[in-house]
């Protein structure tokens, strides 16, 4: 059976797919993977963020700030050209109301050989960004780069290979830091991703910090990940968890999280976007109102820091954390800010290499933080993909990505409520691009596998977020999550799509 004749649509079969295209250099293709044809390059335009800019943008959602731009401080090296950038060649931005002139997706699209492939003989649309988000080149060659010219372990190493290595590291720390607002590279510490860097805290901060009678306050909204690490550092000090409900739009309680908060509180763990209603809450102001009491905050920016520029001292946030892979970056690599003075009283959490000074078997001294809290041989190459991924998605105007994001979502809301049975999950005015959706007389996971049928990535499940869901009465929902290379053509073959599972039946 031929490509054209499994496929499904409106427009009957499609012609049989073209020639594959040339692979990334470096990257051959998998087997049995088809590719499509990109579009040739669009003219070049003028009044458009070229590769080299480095953004300095203004507030996005919840008052956030862009910090300056994230290229390798002066003096590092960039052993195999590891910082990478955008491309020069700009696209007309896609007509949505509301979005300002100043970034289209296909500036983003000509960069992510993946978005480039079939999946069931369609063009893939991915819109599972909210699990992981796809890779643009800069990031596959920068990791093939380090490995094929710059393989080696970092720190304490005297040949030239290792001071190369280390260097790259800690620029993408610095990177890191720039990217975060932080004061300095010292107050960040890597790790494998949101997951591990909230244990971390939970289990070095919390420890030492929390004990009988004291409250831990973690919205409904949150990940699993931003859940359960507390109940086990809870359980250990006999601290207690206190859930904060959600309004019926999605948005945390306020009121509700105003009352909760007393002298017990010690912490408040609190996500800056859902991933499963795309909820962004005011975290400075909640913030400045646990600091009253003396609590500190941990935020949780998996699902944030691709969506709008943040800036954690203005957030007057005590701890940050995301995962590289949401960000267009490599799996297991993360990163934890917290403020200095938080920083240099958390005790080990793992014993090992990198976080010592000197051992015998009377006494160990430690490194300093960030490397007390590294044990361990860490991601080097994952750091270096890092380091092109934020350098790659900040060599565009984040303010203009943002716009476009946010008109986007305005497009898929309004073209969502042309289909029959299907109803949104929350309806928060401050949200990122989160569609999570029921079909009415369809389980998640058949829709799921419908909408793959025809090349459409979506999530369907709980979503780590049992507890926001069961808000809702729900056990699962089928999720789209949008990303700064989703076109409205991607949105309107979804609706196309579950348009034509209603009348299937």
């Amino acid at each position: 059976m031929t490509t054209a004749e499994v496929t499904r649509g409106p427009g009957g079969p499609v012609p049989d797919p073209p020639p594959q295209q040339p692979p990334v250099q470096g990257v051959p293709p998998l087997p049995g993977v088809q590719q499509f044809q990109s579009p040739p390059p669009y003219p070049q335009s003028s009044g458009l963020t070229g590769p080299a800019a480095a953004p300095t943008g203004t507030a996005g959602p919840a008052g956030t700030a862009a910090p300056a731009g994230l290229g390798a401080p002066a003096g590092t090296a960039d052993p195999a050209g590891l910082t990478g950038g955008a491309e020069s060649l700009v696209g007309p931005a896609s007509s949505l109301p509301g979005q300002p002139a100043g970034f289209s997706p296909e500036l983003a699209r000509r960069d992510i050989p993946i978005l480039h492939r079939l999946v069931n003989g369609h063009p893939l649309v991915w819109l599972d960004n909210g699990a992981t988000t796809q890779k643009p080149r800069q990031v596959i060659e920068a990791l093939a780069g380090f490995y094929g010219s710059a393989n080696s372990n970092i720190h304490r190493g005297a040949h030239t290979m290792a001071r190369e290595a280390t260097e790259a590291f800690e620029a993408g720390r610095a990177a890191v830091a720039r990217f975060l607002g932080a004061a300095s590279p010292d107050d960040i510490v890597f790790v494998r991703g949101t997951t591990e860097a909230i244990n971390l805290v939970a289990q070095s901060w919390g420890r030492a910090n929390l004990g009988p009678g004291d409250d831990i306050l973690v919205p409904v909204l949150e990940h699993h990940s931003n859940i359960v690490p507390w109940q086990l550092v809870a359980k250990e000090t006999r601290a207690r968890v206190v859930p904060v409900p959600l309004r019926p739009d999605g948005r945390i309680d306020l009121d509700a999280y105003a009352d909760l908060l007393s002298m017990r509180t010690q912490l408040v763990a609190l996500s800056h976007a859902s991933n499963v209603l795309g909820t962004v809450p005011p975290v400075r102001e909640m913030t400045a109102l646990a600091h009253r009491y003396g609590a500190k905050v941990l935020v949780d920016g998996a699902q944030a820091v691709a969506h709008f520029p943040v800036d954690v001292q203005d957030l007057d946030a005590d701890f940050y954390v995301f995962s590289g892979h949401k960000l267009f970056a490599p799996t297991g690599i993360g990163a934890l800010y917290a403020k200095p003075e938080v920083l240099r009283g958390m005790a080990p959490w793992q014993g090992g290499g990198n976080m010592i000074e000197s051992v015998d078997f009377t006494r160990t001294t430690y490194a300093p933080v960030p490397h007390l809290l590294e044990a361990g041989t860490g991601h080097i190459s994952g750091v270096v993909g890092l380091l092109a991924a934020l350098n790659w998605l900040t060599s565009f105007d984040r303010d203009a990505v943002t716009a476009y994001e946010t008109a986007l979502m305005a497009h898929a809301q309004q073209a969502l409520s042309t289909v029959p049975g299907l109803e949104l999950l929350g309806s928060a005015p401050d949200r990122i691009g989160v569609l999570t959706f029921t079909l009415a007389g369809h389980d998640p996971a058949g829709v799921a596998e419908w909408l793959d049928r025809d090349g459409i990535a979506v999530r369907a499940g709980h979503h780590c977020a049992q507890p926001a869901l069961a808000h809702y009465g729900l056990a699962s929902a089928a999720r789209a999550s949008l990303a700064l290379y989703n076109t409205p053509e991607e949105v309107d073959k979804l609706v196309a799509s579950l348009q034509q599972l209603q009348q299937a039946g």
